[in-house]
């Protein structure tokens, strides 16, 4: 990941979302694929995830942030978008590792969605079964 002209980039993914993330020198203001942080993701919850990175660091009005984000739903988004936003603070300060490592930022939740299988109606779901 490269740095340009104070700019940090990271990566961020979780299920089928993923997301772009740099980070500037700034006041704190957030974008994601143009729009404001807060019109983006309408519940509190969904903020909270993505401002998590920034809180447990202390750098809330330090960065201003950039995001592109593709894939998924809202929740998958903001999973994707914490998870880069994390690895950007990590290009921008190597000293943040172990805060960021500590709060399990840095760790990509593998859970994905498990595939159909043939001959039954879903993943884990079987046809009724009859003896006779």
């Amino acid at each position: 990941m490269a740095e340009k002209t104070n700019e940090f980039l990271g990566t961020g993914r979780r299920k089928t979302a993923v997301a772009r993330v740099r980070l500037a020198m700034g006041s704190g203001k957030i974008v994601i694929n143009n729009r404001p942080f807060e019109n983006y993701f309408n519940t509190e919850v969904l903020r909270g995830m993505v401002t998590q990175p920034f809180t447990a660091t202390q750098s809330a009005n330090k960065y201003d942030t950039r995001v592109q984000v593709t894939g998924g739903g809202p929740t998958g988004q903001a999973g994707a978008v914490r998870h880069g936003i994390a690895r950007a603070l990590l290009v921008a300060d190597a000293a943040l590792r172990p805060t960021l490592k500590s709060a399990g930022l840095l760790t990509r939740d593998p859970r994905m969605k498990e595939r159909k299988k043939y001959g039954q109606p879903g993943a884990r779901k079987r046809y009724q079964f009859s003896k006779r």
